[in-house]
């Protein structure tokens, strides 16, 4: 099949179209697609095959997430199904093959609690060959998603597909809804954030009326789109190319923007970030100095919300951070009113937390499990029980049905 004939398949587009409706089931616009659902897919496939499709309107808001407040992009439905066929059946499958191992996030089977994993295989296999003496190099991307260029990005992702003409087509009309308005910049002051670092959520509290549509800047990818997560994964390859395979080194990873480097030698680390930084330069990605810190392997360090130490015999102790669960208490209090007020579904609350404690139950104490599971219990109405690691939870009525992770 061709990629268009791909993309344009009734069948690929009902798949889509089920997981893109997946949590939000609840909302009435998404129940209204559900009604039409047929009308709506081959509307979409007619539209591909006969290249009339077009960026639908988005919806703004910010996310706290691990620690971080971020500038998210909501789209319609109908440009998420097709995100998901381009996405998972065509993109992903090609960008697998040309990614290391250690590359991880927004693959299945590869996402945070596999990096973190591969972090400890990593201390385990470093101290076999030089204990705990050496230097751990801790990397991260400021404001990644924000500064990323589309021309860049879109002409890495098309080596992948030798240029094919519809994906070309496909990718260009999706980065052109990414576009920024810099109307109210000076010339110099668009040169000068085309170099530097770009900030979205600043970039919202700029009056719409300066927003003219004059100037456009073509850097910046939307959070919460999907074909944002795959360029996420592969636009810094050839920084992961070059530490894995240039400089040899065994023990890297990263996971979107967050990354490691494990060596005795810290001024062969202070060397590594040198050129990483001009690799990184020339993408157009910056490093947050503020973060990136070479630290002890012998003492404590924090990885995707987790705190480490490798101890002189070899044993790994980690711990959750604890802001993490006071976050978390905090969040279900809130998410508990509104769910009792109407402005939010149950649905995604049980989901969110289903996936929290999926990510962190390991290094959750028995204490700290037992607190969250209780407080969800009181807040939802709800009873919770562990059945190998996994959470079930049903209502305390005793005409529910389980429901199982």
């Amino acid at each position: 099949m061709t990629y268009e004939e791909i993309l344009s398949d009734a069948n690929n587009l009902y798949k889509a179209y089920k997981a893109s409706v997946k949590g939000s089931k609840w909302k009435e616009t998404t129940q209204k697609f559900m009604m039409n659902f047929l009308r709506y897919i081959f509307s979409i496939q007619e539209e591909i095959l006969d290249r009339t499709l077009q960026n639908g309107p988005t919806e703004e808001f910010t996310l706290s997430e691990r620690g971080r407040i971020r500038p998210i992009t909501s789209i319609r439905i109908k440009d998420r199904i097709v995100r998901h066929v381009l996405c998972d059946d065509i993109l992903l499958p090609e960008v697998k093959k040309h990614i290391i191992y250690d590359n991880g996030a927004s693959i299945k089977g590869r996402g945070i609690s596999h990096q973190r994993d591969r972090f400890e295989v990593h201390l385990r296999k470093y101290y076999r060959l030089y204990g705990n003496d050496g230097w751990i190099l801790f990397g991260d991307f400021t404001k990644f998603y924000d500064n990323i260029i589309h021309e860049i990005a879109k002409r890495e992702l098309l080596k992948l597909f030798d240029d094919d003409e519809f994906i070309d087509w496909l990718l260009t009309l999706i980065f052109d809804g990414f576009k920024i308005d810099v109307s109210y910049m000076t010339d110099d002051e668009y040169a000068r954030c085309m170099d530097d670092t770009f900030n979205k959520l600043e970039y919202r509290s700029i009056p719409k009326e300066q927003l003219t549509g004059e100037k456009w800047m073509y850097k910046s990818v939307n959070i919460g789109d999907q074909l944002s997560q795959v360029i996420g994964i592969y636009y810094p390859y050839r920084i992961d190319n070059y530490i894995k395979y240039v400089r040899t080194q065994k023990f890297y990873g990263r996971y979107m923007d967050d990354w490691y480097i494990i060596n005795p030698s810290k001024e062969e680390l202070l060397d590594l970030l040198d050129n990483i930084r001009k690799i990184a330069k020339e993408l157009g990605i910056h490093i947050n100095e503020k973060k990136t810190r070479i630290v002890r392997i012998s003492s404590t360090y924090k990885f995707l919300q987790v705190r480490y130490t490798l101890t002189k015999d070899g044993k790994i102790i980690k711990r959750i951070n604890p802001e993490r669960v006071t976050t978390m208490r905090r969040k279900l209090r809130k998410l508990a009113v509104k769910v009792h007020n109407g402005e939010i579904s149950y649905d995604g609350v049980e989901n969110m937390f289903r996936g929290w404690m999926g990510s962190f139950y390991k290094i959750l104490s028995r204490q700290q499990r037992q607190n969250l599971i209780g407080l969800y219990e009181d807040l939802f109405d709800k009873t919770v029980t562990v059945v190998n690691k996994k959470l079930v939870i049903f209502d305390r009525s005793p005409q529910n049905i389980l429901q199982e992770v």
